[in-house]
């Protein structure tokens, strides 16, 4: 089996998943408007200076995606169970091909909730300009990098009972500690939050209402989550690996 075909592989399977179709496309999506359409109006949200429809439209992406790039673990977890990586391992599939199709198809499911989320945002009011939607975007694929390292770290420590309560907990704190419920200012989870990467998805909104992306804070905070996140991935893999 090729990379590309193994890909594509994991492409279908994603979005054939009609429960996690659900889950991470529509969940959010009525979460959304639940939330954003009672406040369309609101242009000043908890004195941020922000809009509802747009704070919130960051903040369920910020749920969204990293629930998207989070269920590879669950995927993985899975294979482990039933033999497949085992049979895997034994075929001209490298391991760096068998991970880059998990993350594409990780992104794949991230980018699609992401975009409706964004339809969802105009429907409400929300009007940026092409240069903002794209570097604002950009910074969320970047942010997402530590949580694609993330799903296949807990699909190698974890097994198919324990992965989807654990992933589905976690999701739930981190998007808490990101702010996406409502905006943190001050106070504890405001000292906490910055340094989530989630976080700094939700403050990818900044590009539309002061012209620039993340502090070096923002940066640090992603790049250093995401090597070691990668590091814990590998060490996963190879001592589960070894077990085989």
């Amino acid at each position: 089996m090729t990379g590309l075909n193994y890909t594509r592989f994991e492409l279908k399977r994603a979005f054939r998943n009609r429960r996690f179709f659900m889950f991470s496309f529509g969940f959010p999506l009525v979460l959304y408007y639940l939330i954003a359409a009672p406040q369309r109006n609101t242009h000043n949200l908890a004195g941020t200076g922000i809009s509802a429809p747009l704070y919130y439209m960051l903040g369920l992406a910020s749920f969204g995606t990293m629930a998207s790039m989070i269920s590879s673990g669950g995927r993985i977890a899975g294979e482990r169970q039933a033999g497949w990586t085992r049979q895997l391992r034994i075929t001209p599939l490298s391991p760096r091909a068998y991970f880059r199709a998990k993350v594409i198809a990780s992104y794949a499911m991230a980018i699609t909730s992401m975009l409706l989320l964004y339809i969802a945002g105009t429907t409400l009011g929300v009007s940026l300009s092409a240069r903002v939607w794209l570097e604002m975007t950009g910074l969320i694929l970047v942010a997402l990098l530590p949580f694609a390292a993330l799903g296949i770290t807990l699909g190698h420590l974890m097994n198919v009972d324990s992965v989807g309560p654990l992933t589905g907990g976690l999701v739930a704190i981190l998007a808490f500690l990101s702010g996406t419920w409502f905006p943190l200012t001050h106070g504890f989870l405001y000292d906490v939050g910055q340094y989530i990467p989630g976080y700094w998805i939700v403050q990818a909104r900044d590009i539309a209402y002061h012209g620039h992306g993340w502090t070096t804070k923002g940066w640090a905070v992603v790049v250093i989550w995401t090597l070691v996140l990668v590091i814990l991935a590998r060490i996963a893999y190879r001592r589960d690996t070894q077990r085989v």
